[in-house]
């Protein structure tokens, strides 16, 4: 594969539009599917509740299904099917049995749904407790970890690259939390503790799969012959491209074992670090890439051949000026 991809000369940075309306579509139609549902599809860890996984020795009717947990107190409950059409998961938020305690609703479903299907006939796999306050504290101590993670993050690339590194940076690791989120929307995935974790992993990927091609394009900028930006960009990444398609392949062979083998508790992970790895990679190239372009004809370089984007560059980056213009005219 290394021979293969040896030398390749590739214009990546020449598609950008193409690439920045598509992800703008998909984060636009995940957003309105957020709209559509009213919010993420939090798990009991967020929401607050009782969750029971039930498995069945035959496939219930989900209508009949519904309208006994309704029976038993819990109406509104959330049942889905969890893997087999004969497990399923019944999440309910409020707790409305006698005296409102949470540990006594798991006990009230399991003993509806023994009286209606027969103690032999199901078999309650697991339950899961969390009060409304632990639920609001994980959500907070999440959104808290995701920030620092990005404030680390800023404060590394400030000190390990110039600024305008760092800024094409940070907003494609925000392209990569808006992308997913709009695919958590979309997919209907529950967001758990894990799903937290894979997102905190796939930032962290993105970051350096970005990182690294911005540290060849700075090697390449400290050369002596004089190159637009758009061409150290482009040749930048088609010299880390062997390493990045190594990476990603074993990645990604990883987390697909995962998501095939793994079973339904760790899928939500596997989906979202497997979109992780596609989106990380976009980003770096078409929108970590253009973004850099854009500040370079703002605020140019001064110094010797490092002094900006030359005509090609301004043809392609964005809000570029006429093509008519010559080279070296700002």
């Amino acid at each position: 594969m290394l021979r293969i991809l040896h030398d390749t000369k590739y214009d990546f940075i020449k598609s950008w539009r193409i690439a920045l309306g598509a992800t703008i579509a998909f984060i636009a139609i995940g957003f309105i599917a957020l709209g559509i549902h009213g919010g993420l599809n939090r798990s009991i860890e967020f929401t607050g509740g009782t969750l029971v996984q039930a498995e069945f020795a035959k496939k219930p009717d989900v209508g009949e299904l519904r309208s006994t947990v309704d029976a038993a107190g819990f109406k509104g409950a959330e049942i889905q099917q969890f893997g087999s059409d004969t497990s399923y998961t019944i999440r309910a938020a409020g707790h409305q049995s006698t005296g409102g305690k949470v540990e006594n609703t798991a006990t009230e479903i399991q003993t509806a749904l023994e009286q209606k299907y027969g103690k032999s006939n199901v078999h309650i796999a697991r339950t899961e407790i969390i009060g409304p306050r632990v639920g609001e504290e994980l959500s907070r101590n999440a959104m808290i970890a995701i920030l620092i993670s990005l404030g680390i993050t800023m404060l590394y690339l400030a000190f390990r690259f110039e600024w305008r590194f760092g800024v094409a940076a940070v907003i494609a690791t925000a392209h990569d939390l808006l992308s997913t989120l709009a695919f958590l929307a979309i997919m209907r995935l529950e967001v758990s503790l894990t799903v937290v974790a894979a997102l905190l992993t796939v930032i962290g990927y993105s970051l350096n799969d970005t990182i690294i091609i911005f540290d060849r394009v700075r090697e390449n900028l400290k050369k002596a012959r004089p190159e637009p930006l758009y061409d150290v960009l482009n040749r930048s990444i088609n010299e880390t491209l062997p390493r990045s398609i190594l990476t990603h392949v074993t990645v990604a062979a990883a987390t697909l074992s995962l998501l095939l083998f793994a079973g339904e508790v760790i899928r939500p992970f596997s989906w979202i670090m497997l979109f992780g790895i596609v989106t990380g990679t976009f980003s770096s190239i078409y929108v970590a890439g253009p973004i850099l372009l854009w500040i370079e004809r703002r605020w140019p370089r001064k110094q010797g051949g490092e002094r900006g984007p030359s005509q090609r560059s301004q043809k392609t980056a964005p809000s570029s000026p006429s093509p008519r213009t010559p080279a070296g005219v700002r």
